[in-house]
């Protein structure tokens, strides 16, 4: 949620505002704004709507400077207005704020600030941090380390004074801020895509930490004000896989980029014969594993699908329970923790509230804690003991297809690593390495279907104002994906259900037409499936599958196979999920929608 970025160096600062907030688009806003340091003032700029408009006001108004920030807001307190917008500043215009995530005590703050006089000229919790920096003395850092007590809840700020021209201040606690440190030029960003392009350096805030950021160096402080000394990592992402590579749409290219995504995670995992799971330097000991009676998953989304899918392959191979739950509830529900319980935080970004919140619960509650995520050194890797890197690569699509699918993939890995510390391997775990290394294979086949086969599933759906999807088993969680998918990009209504469930309710809904997608590869369930869809067939619905493409029981029921490849049962998941992932893009696009930036979605949840 939200975008910030931040530049002090040489260089003209608003291309560089609007270059890194046109890489943060992907995470979702509803206006933008930039602050831009010039000789004794404060400039600020700030746009309603799409980052466009913000453009379009920076050429009629130029700026000029060589230190500012931009950001771009995902409303919280106050409408998405000019006014609201960020950058926020102090009574004085001294100091410009840009701020990701929420304050709790608003309330109190705002009332106090009005008693004392303040006149507040927008809705934000943003405007409450720069009016307590503009009220403190001496310079900004210092300010800033007056003002930390003061704020309760999730924030990364990034402020600027027109008393300090050449610095940039910035400090957090929950939502994500990194720092990268160029050569006589230093950045802030809420997220290495927006700062990839020039250096590939960064530094990690901790939850309490400041840092003073200048052209010529990096001071970091501990909310103590200790210095704190931490060298830049070298990230292993290339720029260029942040941009679309002849792709129409982020989302289409990342569907595509999935064979290679997977390969690159079965391979990171797999130990130099390639016939075995190798864990070692990742944090999970085999006395620690020897102690497991229990796995909890916890997740938001997308990955709260990956993970339902990964119970049945954990309970299957491994023999231990495994409980899912959504992050958001699972720490308001008192769950039974302990050292012989193993909590898996299952996150793309890593940066997931919700989820952090969980994994931090149960850290405390004495828990082996897990992360499966796809940055490293995201606040869920710094977190966890034991941590898994999903080898997707940067994701920019809100809707999720890559990450999906490599958290599959990781979630496998770990299930034989487990089944291996338990002693029960056995010729499974052979099968299922050897079938893991082919699946790169049979997920480009499906990629390469004649893409008119698609034609009708999409009319169909397009013209519909609700649909119905539906599997058995381990794959009704990717009968739930393909809903929210459809949901998140085409804006039809789609609702994911266990087939054996359908007759308990959804049935109703089924009219002359209905669209109705079936999950219908060769399970055991399969029989039982078909028996569903005749069902629905018989009261009009007009039935889609995923399946085989010699799977003729399927065929006589649906009035369009999407096929797949035969694979081993426990990876089936993957290749149903791909066609599902097309389907909801070729809707969207024939909707002529916004696939990579829909409406109201964040690609990255960093607030309850």
């Amino acid at each position: 949620m939200c975008g910030i970025i931040g530049y002090v160096g040489s260089d003209e600062v608003v291309p560089v505002i609007l270059d890194g907030l046109r890489r943060l688009e992907y995470r979702g806003y509803d206006s933008a704004g930039m602050a831009v340091l010039g000789a004794d003032s404060i400039q600020i700029l700030r746009a309603e709507g799409k980052l466009r408009n913000l453009e379009q006001l920076a050429y009629q108004r130029p700026l000029h400077g060589t230190t500012g920030v931009g950001h771009t807001r995902w409303a919280t307190h106050g409408a998405p207005t000019q006014a609201n917008a960020h950058p926020q500043v102090d009574a004085s215009g001294g100091i410009a704020v840009v701020h990701n995530g929420i304050l709790e005590n608003y309330a109190p703050l705002r009332r106090e600030l009005l008693e004392d006089g303040v006149e507040l000229s927008s809705d934000t919790d943003t405007e409450l941090i720069a009016q307590l920096l503009g009220r403190e003395t001496g310079p900004l850092g210092e300010r800033v380390l007056k003002v930390l007590p003061r704020l309760v809840g999730q924030y990364a700020v990034v402020a600027v004074s027109r008393r300090e021209p050449g610095t940039v201040v910035a400090f957090r606690q929950g939502p994500p801020l990194v720092v990268g440190v160029g050569t006589a030029e230093n950045m802030v960003a809420s997220d290495v895509t927006a700062i990839l392009h020039r250096t590939r350096r960064v530094i990690y805030l901790e939850n309490g930490e400041v840092a003073v950021v200048r052209a010529d160096g990096v001071e970091l402080r501990d909310r103590s004000g200790a210095l704190v000394e931490r060298s830049p990592e070298t990230l292993d992402w290339d720029a260029g896989r942040v941009e679309k590579g002849g792709y129409r749409h982020f989302m289409l290219k990342e569907i595509f980029e999935q064979p290679d995504a997977i390969r690159n995670t079965v391979r990171a995992y797999l130990d130099s014969s390639r016939s075995g799971v190798n864990l070692d330097g990742l944090g999970f000991s085999g006395e620690q594993l020897a102690r497991l009676r229990r796995i909890h998953l916890v997740a938001c989304g997308t990955s709260w699908h990956a993970c339902l899918v990964a119970k049945f392959i954990l309970e299957e191979l491994t023999g231990l329970p495994t409980d899912v739950d959504y992050a958001s509830e699972y720490r308001y529900r008192e769950p039974l923790l302990g050292d012989d319980l193993l909590v898996i935080g299952v996150t793309q970004s890593g940066e997931t509230a919700d989820t952090l919140a969980a994994m931090e619960m149960a850290r405390e509650g004495g828990a082996l804690l897990a992360t499966v995520c796809n940055v490293r050194g995201s606040s869920s890797w710094r977190l966890a003991g034991a941590r898994m890197l999903t080898q997707a690569g940067p994701e920019i699509g809100v809707a999720s297809t890559k990450a999906f699918t490599t958290q599959l993939v990781a979630l496998i890995v770990l299930a034989l690593a487990l089944r291996s510390s338990r002693g029960l391997s056995d010729g499974l775990d052979r099968t299922l390495l050897t079938e893991l290394q082919r699946l790169p294979l049979a997920v480009e086949e499906i990629l390469h279907t004649d893409r008119a086969l698609y034609r009708l599933g999409t009319e169909m759906l397009a013209e519909a104002t609700d649909s119905l999807y539906l599997g058995r088993g381990i794959l009704y969680p990717i009968a739930l994906e393909g809903a929210l998918k459809l949901k998140e990009i085409s804006y039809r209504h789609a609702e994911g259900y266990p087939a054996g469930e359908m007759k308990h309710g959804p049935i109703a809904l089924v009219t002359e037409g209905f669209p109705v997608v079936a999950v219908a590869t060769a399970t055991a369930t399969r029989e039982k499936l078909l028996g569903n869809l005749m069902e629905v067939k018989a009261r009009g619905a007009a039935v889609l599958a995923v399946a085989e493409a010699d799977a003729d029981g399927v065929r006589q029921i649906a009035a369009l196979v999407l096929p797949v490849p035969a694979v081993h049962r426990l990876l089936q998941p993957v290749v149903a999920v791909v066609p599902l992932q097309l389907l909801a893009y070729n809707v969207a696009v024939e909707l002529g929608l916004d696939v990579d930036q829909p409406r109201n979605l964040a690609k990255s949840v960093t607030v309850e």
